[in-house]
């Protein structure tokens, strides 16, 4: 076991409280892109609006992946940089804190932040990934969730119009009496009306694409132009009206994203590997800020702290899309799987210990020259 000192635990208290304050910003950002996303499928009928919060908070779980490095990262920065800037940092060297007082508690809370998003990536995260997408599959397999109620009008999202049903089961497949009008413009800019009444229905899905349909029984429908006579009534037993496709919802997910992590090992297909090194690089990734924090935290005791901030954002930002970028040529099978995204991290962490041990270095006095 560790023995952790009075500085170390002062130190990882001021690493710990910095990430939190940068978690919660981070999360107000975070939230709000991933909210907006969920808003725009709800709205074009992409997404069930009953599981909008279910898959809001399961998308969130898998951001923690990219959220988690770059707020220990901010943290680390925030914490150390006002210790610079108090001047507590050159007390405690002139007290005898050398760089391994700092290189302790910078690895433990480097090494805790990459056990967490290990547990993210590895598992939590494609787990989430796939119970969103279970959760929407069994979502449109009901009008409750889609947002239809008993005894209230509802828009028909991605094909106009507005239903009504007076009662629906509480498995939400059947409905009672309905009422279904829709508006259509047609190429000559002529407006019609289209009003279904029926006696009962229910919600059915068939084709490759998981359609879904309403077969509305033992009714009436009204084709009516508007500015014109020639009204026409039909009476059916059998009339299918189709929903918007809940497939658009998952359309951008990547299949491979959706496998656990133990059925990734041995298929050589290039998108699996491509995710697989995903998967192994990411937690690797706080270590390395961790390392990257100690030298870019330095500053003097007048040093603002948004400059430092402004460049570790656009650091984070270089390593993360220069990862994304290897994950691209690996999935192309321009990269081999095994260099992965070590070529990224490694120099990276390397540069940063030898800027470290740098900036620490004892210094050789210089000797004035002797006049002659």
């Amino acid at each position: 076991m560790p023995r952790f000192t009075i500085l170390d635990r002062y130190i990882l208290r001021e690493f710990l409280w910095g990430t939190l304050a940068a978690v919660v910003v981070l999360l107000v950002i975070f939230t709000g892109s991933t909210f907006a996303d969920v808003v725009n499928k709800v709205a074009t009928g992409r997404l069930p609006g009953g599981i909008m919060f279910t898959v809001l908070g399961l998308g969130l779980v898998n951001t923690l992946q990219a959220l988690l490095p770059m707020a220990m990262f901010l943290g680390m920065l925030l914490a150390l940089g006002r210790m610079y800037r108090d001047s507590e940092m050159h007390v405690l060297a002139a007290s005898g804190f050398g760089p391994t007082g700092l290189l302790k508690p910078a690895a433990l809370f480097g090494v805790g932040t990459a056990i967490v998003v290990a547990l993210v990536a590895l598992w939590l995260g494609p787990l989430a990934a796939r119970t969103s997408n279970a959760e929407v599959a069994q979502a449109n397999r009901s009008v409750i969730a889609a947002g239809l109620e008993a005894g209230r009008f509802t828009s028909l999202a991605g094909r106009g119009g507005i239903l009504f049903a007076n009662t629906v089961s509480p498995d939400g497949t059947r409905l009672g009496k309905l009422f279904v009008a829709s508006e259509h413009v047609g190429k000559d800019g002529a407006v019609s009306l289209s009003v279904i009444t029926a006696n009962h229905g229910e919600l059915f899905q068939e084709g490759q694409v998981d359609n879904r349909f309403i077969a509305l029984h033992d009714g009436y429908r009204y084709d009516i132009h508007l500015d014109h006579d020639n009204w026409r009534v039909m009476q059916f037993r059998r009339n299918d009206i189709a929903l918007a496709q809940p497939s658009d919802a998952a359309a951008g997910d990547d299949p491979q994203s959706l496998r656990t992590t133990p059925s990734l090992f041995g298929d050589r297909d290039p998108d699996a590997r491509a995710e697989l090194q995903w998967r192994i690089a990411v937690p690797f990734g706080p270590l390395v800020l961790a390392m990257l924090a100690l030298p870019m935290a330095r500053q003097g005791p007048r040093s603002s702290p948004v400059g430092r901030i402004l460049i570790a954002v656009l650091a984070y930002l270089v390593i993360m899309n220069l990862m994304t970028l290897a994950r691209t040529f690996i999935a192309s099978g321009k990269l081999a799987a095994p260099l992965g995204m070590w070529w990224v991290l490694v120099p990276v962490f390397v540069g940063a210990a030898w800027v470290f041990a740098r900036q620490y270095a004892t210094r050789t006095p210089r000797t004035a020259g002797t006049a002659t």
